[in-house]
């Protein structure tokens, strides 16, 4: 972290995400309560998941829910484990949407060990350093979209949904990146915070992305031709 003076003249961290660091249990008090809302969307999952006991919802919810806890508690209190606590949830439900995609795209159940492995895989490289961790987590992140995206050229009837998702997912990116620390939207003591921005259009992304997780084609009952007699 860089160190930035505050109107009273005593020095202050500042992280990549511009917010400035108070310190305490709120650390970044608009990007720790921001992080809420993928805690909301995650809720608001499983409860879809309580009354229609859809496929993959629950995972999906509880994913989304730990991402959301990991995100308030990095920008929030932040101990030495906040990294992980951040990383882990975010990687495992990036990982899981590329195989809901993929399954999909294969007509093919594949099972937990397909996002599970390649979490762990992706967590212990980004441990490694900084710029590890930004290329494992891109690369991750990518696969996620990219399978997602032909998922919506294969299956027309999940295209809307999963295109108005990466539109806001899209958006949030773009404005949390201008908003980085050295970025010109960044104004560490606005209570306008990109990062901000991004959490609640991340969190709004992921849950228009719920109606099409579990979804499958409708396989196509084999018919037996008839014997002529």
């Amino acid at each position: 972290m860089s160190l930035l003076a505050q109107p009273h003249g005593e020095l202050a961290p500042v992280s990549p995400d511009c917010e400035l660091y108070i310190g305490g249990f709120w650390g970044q008090p608009v990007n720790t309560v921001t992080s809420l809302a993928l805690v909301f969307a995650g809720v608001f999952i499983l409860m879809r998941w309580a009354s229609r006991q859809e496929r993959g919802h629950f995972t999906y919810g509880v994913l989304a829910v730990a991402t959301g806890v990991g995100s308030f508690i990095e920008h929030g209190p932040s101990p030495w484990w906040g990294g992980i606590a951040h990383d882990a949830p975010l990687i495992a439900l990036l990982a899981f949407v590329a195989v809901d995609a993929a399954s999909d795209l294969r007509r093919r159940e594949l099972s937990w060990a397909w996002w599970v492995l390649p979490s762990l895989v992706v967590l212990v490289v980004s441990e490694v350093s900084e710029p590890a961790r930004i290329a494992a987590q891109t690369a991750i992140s990518a696969v996620a979209i990219g399978l997602s995206l032909w998922r919506s050229v294969k299956r027309p009837a999940a295209r809307r949904t999963i295109l108005i998702a990466a539109l806001v997912l899209g958006a949030g990116a773009l404005i949390g990146t201008l908003s980085r620390t050295g970025m010109p939207l960044c104004n560490p003591e606005s209570w306008f915070q990109g990062h901000g921005v991004w959490h609640v259009l991340a969190a709004i992304a992921i849950w228009r992305l719920t109606r099409v997780i579990g979804t499958r084609p409708a396989q196509r009952p084999s018919v037996t031709p008839a014997r002529r007699t």
